[in-house]
């Protein structure tokens, strides 16, 4: 067993490169057949009511119709054609083990409802993808028995899949608790003896919720870089479901960054770190981001540069007035330095897009030339909607869109999404200007307004999806109103954040179902 320089972790890198690396070797295929059943109608009177209540408490549902649509084509020139809906899985749908094996939690009560979302006229279920499931303990010792199930259970159904392959943690979203998945236990090994492999802020503090772009090009995990982690975990995705690209899978998102979105971390949730509507702290402190900021410098004729980051952008929790970077002024956004740090930092960003993405278009060029049996690649990113309405817009700066009053700071990621043939897909459907706090200077519908001009003129497909829960009748008419926006075609596809028992309540689903029909119907 030979030693390789990651931080002091031990690894056979020779034997699992040879043994396992998928640049070589195929995956094992499918273990089950595909066997589609169509639900014409599912009698009520048949759900077992124990099940029921272990998912959806003591609520019930009282009537539904049962209306089949068969596959159809996402629409493309029309606005007034159906938007297909997927749903997203719960949270806490899985569990590991105490051998370490994942398992999947009350699978009949899963069933049951999975059944009724189909019966309501939902095209699809949505299922993250984890790093820290699939290749938990060793590198390229890839598991992917607990996908197989739940694409089982999906795929019997008649439903579609979307799935999220996810290369980041959610341990602070979730506390810790039910549902909370870490990096590989490999990775976080590495990051005990290199913690520069996560972002830092200005005063070296880090989470390892993911790996900073710094590291994209360093071999630092027994022998591969980031990149190829993400890589290979693609090609062994695609070579283990295989049977499924095109005809069940219908959608593929590729993790960029911090809950799959292409940003940096600069508003860090669960660690008490930021709350909002904190402009949040640049996240370039890293040994590897700071060399290549040195460079950048270097590059520029300004050695001065590249010792360190803005020194007078405030903290997570500041507001914008009285932060000089983020006003007017000689060491502002505005000044050379500024334009300099900002060009850099949000290029830097882009650079990590346009690799992971190019890697994942050539790995799915032959599903995306079947037009019959297409899957579309998908991109994700953030919406920063606070202080929106300043000159400066902070906290998209410090997210890495440079985005201010006078920059449009997505038309340069629309290039590369372009490139790539990639969808873009955005959260914040379902909220309105006057629901947020106007004295933070929000306004996610002019943001969701500025991307979708931007997607519009490079011919980008737009997929939405909810960042809060709405079930009420004037959050859902949101998102339809979203989905189908006056000057612009309707969006590819909608995913509905996420299945759990609450939606089942009567109250909600008496809501949620029509709106699911409105949207599964050509107006």
């Amino acid at each position: 067993m030979g030693m390789v320089e990651n931080g002091g972790m031990a690894c056979k890198c020779v034997e699992w490169k040879s043994l396992f690396s998928l640049r070589q070797v195929s995956s094992r295929k499918l273990r089950f057949p595909l066997n589609f059943r169509n639900f014409s109608r599912f009698p009520l009177s048949k759900w077992e009511p124990s099940l029921w209540r272990s998912f959806a408490g003591s609520h019930c549902i009282f009537s539904m119709d049962a209306r089949e649509n068969s596959r159809s084509t996402f629409l493309i020139s029309s606005k007034h054609k159906r938007v297909p809906i997927f749903v997203m899985m719960p949270i806490d749908s899985f569990d590991i083990d105490t051998s370490g094996t994942p398992k999947v939690k009350k699978i009949k009560a899963l069933t049951v409802s999975v059944k009724a979302l189909k019966l309501a006229g939902v095209h699809g279920i949505a299922v993250e993808i984890w790093w820290g499931i699939v290749e938990r303990s060793s590198p390229f010792a890839y598991n992917w028995s607990l996908y197989e199930e739940i694409f089982k259970l999906i795929s019997e159904s008649g439903l579609k899949l979307h799935v999220a392959l996810s290369f980041h943690s959610n341990m602070h979203l979730s506390s810790g608790g039910r549902g909370s998945i870490s990096l590989p236990l490999w990775i976080l090994e590495i990051g005990r003896h290199n913690k520069d492999i996560y972002y830092h802020d200005h005063n070296g503090a880090s989470n390892d919720d993911c790996l900073t772009l710094g590291v994209d090009q360093h071999p630092l995990f027994c022998g591969r870089t980031a990149l190829q982690c993400y890589e290979d975990f693609i090609i062994s995705f695609v070579s283990n479901f295989e049977a499924l690209m095109g005809s069940v899978i219908e959608e593929m998102s590729v993790g960029l960054g911090p809950c799959g979105e292409l940003r940096y971390p600069a508003h860090p949730i669960g660690d008490c770190r930021w709350r909002f509507p904190g402009i949040g702290e640049f996240q370039c402190y890293d040994k590897y981001m700071m060399e290549d900021l040195k460079m950048a410098a270097c590059q520029e004729g300004k050695p001065q540069w590249g010792k360190t980051g803005p020194q007078n952008a405030g903290c997570y929790n500041s507001f914008p007035s009285g932060v000089p970077f983020f006003e007017e002024g000689q060491e502002s956004f505005l000044s050379d330095y500024g334009h300099f740090f900002l060009e850099w930092y949000s290029s830097k960003l882009i650079h990590h897009a346009d690799a992971i993405l190019a890697k994942a278009a050539k790995i799915l060029k032959k599903y995306q030339e079947n037009k019959q049996n297409s899957v579309l690649l998908v991109a994700k990113i953030g919406i920063i909607y606070w202080w929106y309405h300043t000159v400066s817009h902070p906290a998209e700066l410090t997210a890495g869109y440079y985005n201010t009053a006078a920059r449009d700071g997505y038309d340069t990621l629309a290039s590369v999404l372009s490139r790539h043939g990639a969808a873009l897909q955005i959260s914040c459907f379902e909220m309105m200007d006057n629901e947020t706090p106007q004295t933070y200077l929000c306004s996610p519908e002019r943001l969701l307004q500025q991307i979708r001009t931007v997607l519009k003129k490079r011919e980008i497909h737009l997929t939405g999806r909810n960042s809060n829960e709405r079930f009420d009748k004037a959050g859902l008419q949101q998102i339809l109103s979203n989905c189908y926006y006056q000057q612009a075609e309707a969006i590819r596809s909608f995913t509905y954040f996420r299945m759990n028992e609450k939606i089942f309540r009567v109250e909600n689903w008496n809501n949620f179902v029509p709106f699911v029909r409105k949207m599964s119907t050509n107006l």
